[in-house]
Order: C-alpha cells, then structure tokens, then sequence
C-alpha cells in the first residue's frame, strides 16, 4: 500500500484495537457494565475494519487483465465501504441493542476498579493510534480543512481510520461517564444510557463513511487543482490549439483516467497531429503522475459551438 494509504496508520490502529479488545473484554467479565461490552464490541469491530483496509490495499495491487482492464485500483473503495457497513451493523446496531437492553433490566456495576482501569488503558492507547494517524494524515492533507480533507480525499484508508479513532475516543469518554455515573448513582440505567451514545455516535460516524466511500466507488473526478493541472499543461502544448472539453476518473487512489477533447490546426498532416498527442500526453503525465489512462481526441475547434456545462467552471469557457 502506498504511503498514501496511511500504512502506518492502520497497523497502529490495528494494534491498538487488539489489545483494547482483550482488556475490554477481561473488563466486562467481571464487571458486567453494558457500556464495556458494547466498547469491547466497538474494539473487534474496528480489528476487522483495518483488516478488510489491509486486505482491500494488498489485492488493488493486482495487475490489470482482460476482464479488468483498467486494473483492481477500486478494491479499496470497496473494502472501505464494507467497513462502513461492518461499522454500522456490528458496532452501532449492537451497541443500541446492549443500551436498550441494559435500561430495560438495570444491573448494578460489579468489581467497577476493573472498568476504570481498563478505560484508562484503552483511553492511552487509543489517544497514541490517533496521534499516528493525525501525523500521516497531515503529509497529505496540506492546507485544507480536516472536514474537506476527509471530504475530498481519494484515498480512503486514512478517513477511515481517522473517523474510527476519533469515534473511538469519544466513545471510551462516553462509556466512562456512564460508568461513573452508574457508580456513584448506584443505577445501572446510567451504564445503558452509555451504550445507547456509544451507538448513535457509531452509526453517525458509519453513515459519513458510507456516503464518502460510495462516491469514491461508483467514481469521482480529480480534484479540481489536478484538473487544473491537466488544463494548463495541455493549453501549454504548441500542438494544443484549445481543450474543448475533458473528462477525469480516479480508477484507484493514485491511478486517473483522463479524457480529453482538444482542438488542433486544422492545417495539421496527420503526422503531425499524432506527434501533438503523443507530447500532449507526455505533459500530461508530467504536471500529474497519477494521470495514468490517457485518451486525447483531436477536433476542429469551431466557436459558438455548444459545450458541456459538466465540466467544471474553468471548462465552461470553451
């Protein structure tokens, strides 16, 4: 998986998650708190969520045939969308049952020592696979905003996981509330109550995913500064005489398709327009490295004639 996919990020989280898991779990056995069960839940969850990334990053690897031909970069679209849906059916929908359930029969928090201690660990280690996740996230994001980061990016694995620890942060705070409060009060309600967040918070976190991840699968575009990239480097060309009209696909994280209608002078030999594409493309790949499917039609520019308003702002002058 390239750097991109945030490597580093996932097995810390992988790691992580793991050994939150087993503690949680011990924690539940002699507690008893719904809220440690539903975390305990949440924590193998999210153990398989960056299994399925890792599993989705090694089989995008696979290279193009005739069935696939534009290669397997989507797997990891795919898997990132199973992981919203794991998330949202495991997680969420378990830890609303284990909420209801505990409201409805309230039982007291037994050996509560072990809860605290158990949080407090999974709070630390939590808090180390998010800064890691963070700091690679950062390599990429540049100057954007988090949200349009998690919004725009085309790699989904470091959303992901970005999401996954915040949400699971949040969650250890809310799970230690309502130990707290079922402690203090003496009223296992306030444990359900726990449960309950843990769940809204992980079926808000698992919606986000769902809808950022189906974009990328069913195919985006470049971001609007690469197809900016791809415009000037094309009207640069002495071969170009305008762009007419382009279309961008990411078929893989870090794989675009681009297809573009360019005008040439309508004086050109046809040795002379194929030399202009094969130099178009070449600066093609150099403002974008990514761009890695070209298609470039030749065409006679003729002004007044309609264009595609799909294009993009700067394309609409064409």
């Amino acid at each position: 998986m390239s750097a991109g996919g945030g490597s580093k990020a996932i097995l810390a989280a992988l790691g992580a998650n793991l050994a939150i898991a087993v503690a949680k779990f011990v924690a539940f056995v002699f507690t008893g708190s719904s809220s440690m069960l539903a975390e305990s839940v949440h924590s193998v969850a999210d153990s398989g969520n960056q299994a399925l990334l890792m599993l989705g990053g090694k089989r995008a690897q696979r290279r193009s045939n005739r069935e696939h031909p534009f290669g397997y970069g989507r797997e990891r679209y795919f898997y990132a969308f199973v992981v919203s849906v794991v998330l949202f059916t495991i997680g969420a929908l378990f830890s609303l049952y284990e909420g209801w359930h505990k409201i409805a029969d309230p039982h007291k928090v037994e050996a509560p020592q072990w809860a605290f201690g158990v949080l407090i660990f999974a709070i630390v280690a939590e808090g180390f696979s998010f800064r890691t996740a963070i700091k690679e996230s950062r390599e990429t994001k540049g100057d954007r905003s988090w949200v349009s980061f998690i919004r725009r990016a085309k790699a989904p694995e470091l959303p992901v996981v970005l999401l996954e620890d915040l949400g699971a942060l949040l969650g250890l705070v809310f799970a230690l509330f309502g130990v707290t409060m079922a402690v203090v009060t003496g009223n296992g309600v306030w444990d359900g109550l726990g449960s309950l967040v843990i769940g809204i918070l992980l079926a808000v976190i698992a919606v986000i995913l769902a809808v950022e991840t189906k974009s990328l699968l069913i195919g985006e575009s470049a971001t609007p500064e690469v197809e900016d990239k791809i415009w000037a480097a094309l009207e640069g060309a002495p071969e170009v005489v305008k762009v007419i009209h382009m279309r961008t696909m990411h078929l893989g994280p870090e794989e675009l398709l681009v297809a573009v209608k360019i005008a040439v002078d309508h004086d050109d030999t046809a040795g002379e327009v194929a030399r202009g594409i094969d130099e178009a493309e070449r600066r093609i790949r150099d403002a974008v490295p990514i761009a890695r499917v070209i298609y470039l039609e030749p065409d006679l520019y003729r002004p007044g004639a309609s264009t595609d308003a799909t294009s993009g702002s700067r394309r609409s002058d064409a």
